[in-house]
């Protein structure tokens, strides 16, 4: 993971055809599900991410980009390493729907939250708002989902570095989730054709079938090594071991996105935030 810096639409289907003993009537079709492209995808100069909102975000709010704990220009934050609010003027390449194009250039203002532990994630707040990105660019921004997702989930991970969607299900969850230093909990574990690759890492986990974020892309057991650096193991509750060459993994958002308070600032007293931080060390 931290070494490559995993860092180098679908149709609505249609019910089957039931006969009865005096008429022949055919299922309602599914709902489409929601056209899952580049829109709100961002690439790093190491990694992947995406531009995010939660549900009840103001237009007139800072935007917000969404990427990994491992992608953090400042380093990898070590195991147990909480950082908030600190100053930053990192880039993001603003992609277009077709992920073909770049459409401008994003730029933070602040390091709001990245962490290792528990979760991969950093979250940047930039220094223009979700308005003006839509006026500027035409382009709406990701919405975080705030629900725990589900075993059967119909996935995309989409990489902005890469230009790259990997398709596949939620094949199920990890409860501890341990590589080299660091371990992460409850983590989102895929079907193998989500078989990512460096420069993956910070792609947005995106729900095929509502389009919202559920989880942020961050590592794959790379050679069946036991728990090592780029070799994730899973532990459960007894402490078993369970190694899962080739699979890939993700890390819940929905912990930090209930963190997010009008204005794009974090709060860590908000009701389901749990993420690490500094009083829970």
């Amino acid at each position: 993971m931290p070494r490559r810096l995993l860092g180098i639409l679908a149709a609505a289907f249609l019910g089957t055809t039931t006969l009865t003993a005096a008429t022949a009537a055919s299922a309602a079709p599914a709902p489409p599900k929601a056209a899952v492209d580049y829109t709100g995808i961002v690439a790093l100069s190491n990694c992947s991410g995406s531009l995010v909102r939660t549900p009840d975000a103001a237009d007139s709010d800072p935007a917000l980009v969404l990427t990994n704990g491992h992608c953090y220009e400042g380093g990898m934050p070590s195991a147990g390493q909480v950082i908030t609010n600190r100053p930053s003027s990192r880039t993001f390449t603003l992609l277009d729907p077709s992920g073909q194009g770049s459409l401008g250039t994003l730029r933070a203002t602040t390091v709001l939250y990245s962490t290792m532990t528990d979760t991969d994630v950093t979250l940047y707040k930039l220094n223009t708002t979700y308005a003006a990105i839509q006026q500027n660019y035409d382009t709406p921004a990701l919405e975080l989902s705030l629900a725990h997702p589900a075993t059967g989930m119909d996935l995309r991970v989409v990489s902005g570095y890469w230009r790259r969607t990997y398709s596949c299900s939620l094949d199920g969850f990890a409860y501890r989730l341990r590589e080299d230093q660091w371990t992460w909990k409850d983590s989102v574990r895929y079907t193998s054709s989500c078989d990512v690759i460096g420069g993956t890492s910070g792609s947005p986990v995106i729900d095929a079938d509502s389009g919202k974020v559920v989880a942020v892309n961050n590592t794959i057991n790379e050679s069946g090594g036991r728990c090592t650096l780029n070799n994730p193991c899973e532990v459960d509750e007894s402490g078993n071991i369970t190694v899962r060459p080739n699979i890939g993994y993700a890390q819940e958002t929905y912990i930090l996105g209930a963190c997010i308070a009008p204005g794009s600032v974090i709060d860590f007293n908000r009701a389901g935030c749990t993420v690490p931080h500094a009083r829970r060390r």
